[in-house]
């Protein structure tokens, strides 16, 4: 399988209630397509956290339903301290949907 990564700017996150460890992310990934997301991230981050950020996004993943969310791709992250996702970013502006290489 091959992996399709590309930029993508996280327009909304939110808390899903009855889920500890889940948000709900809303992502543009260029073209005019965006894509929710369930990241497991709610025990390290808050909402307002990741809204605005430029994340690095798996888009040809399989859609499955997560804490009630069809989640149709996924934020990478290395491990970090304690457990916490490191999400993996850029370090300058390029355009939503921009496809790593």
């Amino acid at each position: 399988l091959k992996v399709h990564l590309k930029i993508g700017k996280v327009l909304q996150a939110e808390r899903i209630p009855g889920m500890k460890k889940i948000l709900k992310v809303k992502v543009d990934i260029g073209g005019e397509e965006q894509r929710n997301l369930a990241v497991g991230a709610a025990l390290h981050y808050k909402p307002g956290e990741l809204v605005g950020r430029f994340l690095v996004v798996c888009t040809n993943l399989e859609a499955r339903k997560i804490g009630g969310v069809i989640s149709n791709g996924m934020l990478l992250a290395a491990d970090g301290l304690d457990g916490r996702p490191v999400f993996l970013t850029i370090t300058e502006e390029v355009p939503s949907g921009s496809i790593i290489h």
